[in-house]
């Protein structure tokens, strides 16, 4: 029965590690644009912007924007690693909380634009947010399934 906690200890780890580095440095080819966290110019990240524009707040947008990133960064690491995992869960569970809550609040809805451009009105149909359901549970699924070390 350990085994088959640690074993899904880790696919629930590398997939939250892999969500958050996709969405922070995108090491993979061609990203959407828009979508990366740490790299993209002040102004352009989509889902900040979007917050940004509509709560008036300019904090948002790329102060929050990096202060998420970093946070998400550090979750990854100490996911990655078994004796700090919980605590790296418990981080990802609490940014994968406010995303969802922000993706419920009118600041920036369920659906996001595709793009900054008015003129587009195309939405991504919810995968975001349905992204963000994803990780928050699979974050509290590390936290108990997790077994922790053996004390003797």
């Amino acid at each position: 029965m350990r085994i088959f906690r640690h074993l899904i200890s880790w696919a629930l780890a590398l997939f939250l590690i892999a969500m958050f580095i996709q969405a922070n440095i995108a090491p993979l080819p061609d990203p959407p644009e828009g979508a990366v966290k740490l790299f993209d110019a002040p102004g352009h990240n989509i889902v900040f912007q979007t917050i940004a524009e509509r709560s008036g707040v300019s904090l948002f947008e790329p102060a929050g924007r990096f202060v998420i990133g970093i946070t998400e960064l550090i979750a990854a690491l100490l996911l990655l690693f078994p004796y700090s995992r919980r605590v790296g869960a418990a981080i990802a569970a609490l940014v994968s909380g406010m995303a969802i809550g922000f993706h419920l609040s009118p600041w920036l809805g369920r659906e996001i634009p595709v793009s900054l451009d008015p003129a587009n009105t195309q939405t991504d149909g919810g995968l975001l947010f349905m992204l963000a359901i994803v990780m928050l549970v699979a974050s509290l699924l590390v936290m108990v399934v997790h077994p922790g070390r053996i004390r003797g």
